[in-house]
């Protein structure tokens, strides 16, 4: 009776503790410092998580400042797959699980909606390409 009583009780507190909340996300501001707070959507495929530099793996993104291959329409591109990752962020509440960490030292991760990761979004939306096999199809 008695633990019944006690598996009750922490099912009621359980149930009425908040939500977690998720950060607000805005795009970085170019040259912005890195600091211990940091959090912020650098581009399509990258973004700062108090502080964490996290580079979402399974797809790839144009880039914003180098415009390696696509130029004003890579850059274009760009600002859009940025501003749709930070909606998606945004909107909806979501879920990271980290997997280790790249060459340049980034915590390489993947996020996930509802259980589908966000790459599937801006894949679908030809917003990225899949990566490593998929097509910079933004540089013809």
């Amino acid at each position: 009776m008695r633990q019944m009583l006690l598996t009750a009780l922490f099912a009621l507190a359980a149930s009425s503790l908040p939500a977690q909340t998720q950060p607000h996300l805005e795009l970085c501001a170019p040259g912005q410092p890195n600091t211990a707070n940091k959090t912020c959507i650098v581009d399509g495929d990258t973004l700062w998580l108090s502080g964490e530099n996290i580079r979402l793996e399974g797809f790839d993104t144009p880039e914003p400042q180098s415009q390696i291959c696509g130029g004003e329409r890579e850059v274009e591109l760009a600002g859009q797959a940025s501003a749709r990752l930070m909606e998606l962020m945004n909107a909806n509440a979501w879920t990271i699980e980290r997997s280790g960490t790249d060459q340049y030292g980034r915590t390489l991760a993947t996020i996930a909606i509802d259980g589908r990761e966000v790459g599937e979004w801006l894949v679908e939306e030809r917003l990225a390409r899949w990566w490593p096999d998929g097509d910079e199809w933004w540089c013809g």
